[in-house]
């Protein structure tokens, strides 16, 4: 598949916690010890196939970045 996003990072689902309607998704990226978590619906994890150990890729897609400091 090919998509038009361009921030596409590879890596592995570490963890899955699914409540009754959504579900939290973090994914280790390949190459590092980053985790980047994602909110998606129940449904999404489940379509998706999604556990612990599946490979996967993170997609970001964002109109607006914002950064901080102390």
């Amino acid at each position: 598949m090919r998509l038009s996003t361009r921030n596409q990072l590879p890596g592995v689902v570490t963890e899955v916690r699914i409540g009754s309607v959504m579900a939290t998704v973090k994914v280790r990226l390949d190459g590092s010890d980053h985790i980047v978590t994602a909110s998606i619906t129940k449904e999404a994890v489940e379509e998706l196939g999604l556990a612990e150990g599946t490979p996967t890729t993170v997609l970001v897609k964002s109109t607006e970045v914002m950064l901080g400091v102390d």
